[in-house]
């Protein structure tokens, strides 16, 4: 095959046709320096769809993204939409439907292992369904999986195979939910790939989304992970992602605090109960390497002045530099109500009681934060 030369001298990739670079692994159209002698020339991601049978997303600007998820509407296709349970509202992709049209959805709720064993699943599974419609987003069914313990993927699977028919399945969602674990699970039990799959370039390939053959001529449409920047693992350092994110089952730990009182999340949020009667339960739903701190309401903005990135940490003083300035969130939560504080990418906090309450949460400016009905 011809080599098609760019301004910058590199060629396309021979296998999905985007412009290479050497620069960023993060980036698409990544290869390796050493990887433009060979011919043809792939970029990382076909190499390594051709070798290993495995996907992995890069991820473009959130406009091209926006672009991209446009296309899928002028086709006829089944869309799996993958979220993460830890972060459902920040991970759900915003207007999804005006994007994809009539096409049907799958939604896929992925870190189930995340949460406490004792969880009842069908309340969570009917929980994602009122959440999907509050958010506009009609779904055809749900499924509860786990990328990570391999749990849920054949019945994903077996949906998949029920609502597919003859169309190409376009597999969406946010950076860090587990969407290319499952494109490599659709790899291997759907595509028969061969020796040639780099040769040519995938029919209707553009950016890094990656058209992978299926035996029966369709295609597995892998599209790239969206970025939002609402989410809070979106903005940390790398070093400070590990605290954020949960890697084994959520231990709920409970407070009982008096009005007045506050606590802080290591450096990374702070919640405030300012207003309600006597001592009310409050359960936090973080990874359990963030560090809880409780204090005076009436300290909390000195104690944060005087001990940000040291006594409350992480981040660190320098991490904490590259933030936004917090943003105050306050709410009121009706009596009798049962209602999640969410945090987008730090976690939530349970409000168990039945006299409601007024509370707030400090977290950097961008941070989507919110009440929701209670997930567990």
């Amino acid at each position: 095959m011809t080599k098609v030369k760019e301004a910058s001298g590199l060629p396309r990739c021979s296998g999905c046709g985007i412009r290479l670079q050497t620069i960023d692994t993060g980036k698409p159209g990544y290869v390796p320096e050493k990887a433009l002698q060979n011919e043809p020339v792939i970029c990382q991601r076909c190499f390594r769809i051709k070798n290993y049978n495995e996907s992995s997303s890069v991820t473009p600007d959130q406009d091209e993204f926006l672009r991209l998820l446009g296309q899928i509407g002028m086709t006829d296709a089944l869309v799996i939409h993958i979220v993460d349970i830890f972060d459902f509202q920040g991970s759900v992709i915003s207007g999804l439907q005006r994007f994809i049209g009539n096409n049907p959805v799958l939604l896929a709720v992925n870190k189930t292992d995340l949460l406490p064993k004792v969880t009842n699943w069908n309340k969570v599974r009917n929980w994602v369904q009122k959440q999907a419609k509050d958010m506009g987003l009609k779904a055809e069914d749900v499924v509860l999986c786990s990328a990570k313990q391999n749990q849920g993927f054949d019945r994903l699977l077996d949906i998949i195979g029920q609502h597919r028919g003859d169309r190409d399945v376009y597999v969406v969602g946010a950076t860090n939910v587990g969407k290319s674990t499952l494109i490599n699970r659709l790899i291997r039990d759907y595509s028969d790939l061969d020796q040639e799959l780099t040769t040519s370039r995938y029919p209707g390939t553009t950016l890094d989304m990656v058209n992978i053959p299926l035996d029966d001529g369709k295609f597995i449409v892998d599209t790239p992970g969206i970025m939002y920047p609402s989410r809070y693992t979106e903005m940390v350092d790398t070093q400070d992602l590990g605290v954020l994110l949960p890697d084994k089952p959520l231990k709920p730990a409970v407070y009982q605090l008096s009005e007045g009182q506050t606590l802080f999340f290591g450096g990374f949020a702070r919640f405030d109960f300012i207003q309600g009667s006597g001592y009310q339960s409050f359960t936090c739903f973080v990874s359990g390497r963030a560090p809880l701190h409780r204090t005076k309401l009436e300290r909390a903005d000195q104690l944060f002045a005087d001990h940000a990135g040291e006594l409350l940490s992480p981040p660190s003083k320098e991490n904490l530099e590259k933030l936004p300035d917090w943003t105050r969130h306050e709410f009121r939560i009706a009596k009798g109500s049962r209602s999640d504080v969410f945090i987008s990418g730090l976690g939530w906090i349970k409000v168990n009681s039945d006299q409601g309450a007024v509370v707030a949460i400090h977290a950097p400016k961008g941070v989507k934060v919110l009440v929701r009905e209670s997930l567990i």
